[in-house]
């Protein structure tokens, strides 16, 4: 017994950059998965650092002890939980099991401030900017739109891996101070996105109306004399504001937004107030 106590002892430090990356892939693909309402994603983080843990823990009651605090509740994005759980990971691998609390307590304190700065940059603005120019480029007939979507999804599998090694090579006080700078970071990007989906909007969503103002003799084009004097692409910035407003209610589906715009165009079409813009 006291040889294997002073095995484990010697050996708990054994983790290699193979078994690094194999924990996140495993993060990467399970996440998710496996969340649920009592833990939130805390089963996928037991499921995906276990084997990097056994190596750590050579104790059983050590291994079962640091899974039972994995499998405390966890949510965030999932991407930037990589760089949360690789700083966990250095912490324990440097302190053992004494490191429990502290653990805990990173991952509690940084899952929130993470998860608003992956949602804002991943799941908001990255699929907004990338996929309109993808999307733009696709209806233009261009190849490369669906090309530049696949390299950007490549490039993200990339950034993640690293940021797992971030995490553990630098340390919880990266790990800190990054989740506090990153927030002017963010602002920026929600700029950037904001100019993207506005110029996208006044190119890509088109919306004509062919009536004509009649007083007398005089007849005034409503698109070209009125709606384009006042804002060029008036029409299309409502419809847009309209689908957001709508998309903010829970009743309101992408699916059923979709079916509406499509019933509305064709009755605006049958009563002559909306047409087919013509080509200038």
């Amino acid at each position: 017994m006291m040889n294997k106590e002073v095995k484990a002892e010697n050996n708990k430090a054994t983790i290699t950059k193979k078994d690094r990356h194999n924990a996140i892939l495993r993060w990467m693909f399970m996440g998710s998965a496996l969340y649920n309402y009592e833990s939130g994603q805390a089963s996928s983080v037991v499921w995906s650092l276990a084997k990097l843990l056994r190596k750590i823990y050579l104790k059983d009651e050590e291994y079962k002890e640091a899974l039972d605090n994995h499998f405390k509740y966890f949510n965030t994005t999932t991407a930037m939980g990589n760089i949360i759980l690789g700083a966990t990971t250095a912490m324990e691998e440097k302190d053992g099991i004494e490191s429990k609390d502290a653990v805990q307590a990173l991952k509690t304190s940084l899952m929130g401030p993470f998860a608003g700065i992956g949602d804002t940059l991943i799941w908001v603005l990255l699929p907004t900017v990338m996929g309109s120019i993808s999307g733009y480029m696709a209806i233009k007939g261009n190849p490369l739109g669906a090309i530049a979507w696949i390299i950007v999804g490549a490039i993200l599998f990339w950034i993640r891996i690293k940021l797992f090694d971030l995490g553990y090579t630098s340390g919880v006080k990266l790990v800190t101070d990054f989740s506090d700078k990153l927030s002017i970071f963010t602002d920026a990007m929600s700029s950037f996105g904001l100019m993207v989906v506005g110029a996208l909007v006044s190119t890509v969503v088109k919306v004509y109306t062919p009536l004509t103002f009649v007083a007398g003799k005089v007849k005034l084009p409503v698109q070209d004399k009125i709606l384009d004097a006042i804002m060029p692409s008036l029409l299309a910035a409502i419809l847009t504001y309209i689908v957001y407003k709508m998309l903010e209610s829970k009743w309101w589906t992408p699916t059923k937004i979709i079916i509406a715009i499509i019933v509305f165009s064709l009755a605006s079409s049958y009563f002559g107030i909306l047409g087919v813009m013509p080509n200038k």
